[in-house]
């Protein structure tokens, strides 16, 4: 399992990367087309897209590796068990948050789906496609948290710690900055 949810997140992050050079490859050809004269279709609505997906695939990979906000400062003066049950609580708060967002846009993308919109740019597309990228990031940034809250129930350090200490140890004290 812990094989499966590694290459899971591994797999989120790089989704996120191919939308965000798939975002640098529809912008260049943009400029590169107002040079020559022809126009890319609908590469506005596209890019908006992809920018999005980038960020929500990004989720769960960025979590897991100790990259998005958290709340570090406090945590590292609290002893070891109140660190726990800190750890727990923030864990606990935003599975119920992640778990709520994850019910709202999937129910958000099926009324979508449901009543046929279509996108309102230059391209005619259903939108629930583009949306479901929404979706499934958010469903595993959900995972991601669960997986960390399950770490932390079993008195285990959270892989987010693990990695900031890996940084720390190596003399990267970029994320304090």
């Amino acid at each position: 399992m812990r094989r499966f949810l590694d290459r899971l997140y591994s797999a989120s992050g790089a989704l996120a990367a191919i939308c965000l050079a798939a975002v640098g490859a529809l912008m260049l050809a943009q400029a590169f087309g107002r040079e020559a004269g022809f126009l890319v279709r609908g590469a506005d609505d596209i890019v908006a897209w992809l920018t999005a997906a980038s960020a929500f695939f990004a989720l769960g990979h960025t979590f897991r590796h100790g990259e998005l906000v958290r709340v570090g400062l406090l945590l590292e003066r609290l002893a070891p068990r109140g660190r726990r049950l800190a750890e727990l609580a923030a864990l606990g708060v935003t599975a119920l948050f992640v778990g709520y967002m994850t019910w709202a846009v999937a129910r958000f993308v099926y009324e979508s789906w449901k009543f046929k919109e279509v996108a309102q740019g230059l391209i005619p597309v259903p939108i629930w496609i583009p949306q479901l990228s929404l979706v499934l990031g958010v469903l595993i940034f959900l995972i991601a948290v669960l997986d960390e809250l399950a770490t932390v129930l079993r008195s285990e350090k959270p892989a987010y710690q693990v990695a900031e200490e890996a940084r720390r140890a190596a003399g990267d004290f970029s994320e304090t900055l």
